[in-house]
């Protein structure tokens, strides 16, 4: 049987992770609007991060190098998260997990399998580097999206303090590395 057609009305576009620079910040904060717009973290933000620790910021970038995605992730604290769209100092002398601040995929790209693949790619360098466990605050009912990536939910009370200002669907989630 053959089959006629034209191509694609929609032909997926060729993707890739690469190191995010200080070039993609407003692509970063563009994309971050559209994902959490209840959860407003500004370019700033992002810049602080990228600055801290280049290592563990990422985009996806698309044949025109422009991002369509990205991931930051940065060593915190265990059971804590900072406050959404502050600046911090330095990376706490005292960190003992790889935080995963954000993730998010610009509607166009989403579903194909990107987000498994850089959280997977920076579980490797984690357990590379020693960190003994990823961390993250899931929102947007987003906590079964990263229960399928090997997260669990911790929850005690002073955590749902900790995690007011996320709203009330917001989980701390842990994915051990040692395993």
């Amino acid at each position: 049987m053959e089959f006629q057609g034209g191509p694609a009305e929609h032909p997926l576009p060729r993707l890739n992770w690469r190191a995010m620079t200080a070039a993609d910040l407003d692509a970063v904060a563009d994309i971050a609007a559209i994902g959490f717009p209840d959860h407003f973290e500004g370019r700033d933000c992002f810049g602080n991060r990228l600055m801290l620790n280049p290592s563990g910021c990422f985009v996806l970038a698309d044949e025109a190098d422009e991002p369509r995605g990205y991931l930051v992730a940065y060593p915190w604290r265990a059971e804590a998260a900072p406050a959404l769209n502050t600046l911090i100092e330095a990376i706490p002398a005292d960190a003992s997990v790889l935080y995963l601040h954000d993730l998010a995929l610009h509607p166009d790209v989403r579903g194909g399998g990107w987000s498994a693949m850089i959280v997977e790619r920076l579980a490797g360098q984690a357990r590379a580097a020693g960190w003994p466990a990823l961390a993250l605050v899931a929102v947007n009912d987003a906590a079964p999206f990263w229960e399928r990536r090997g997260f669990a939910v911790v929850d005690t009370p002073a955590l749902r303090a900790k995690l007011a200002s996320y709203g009330p669907d917001a989980r701390y989630m842990v994915r051990d590395l040692r395993a």
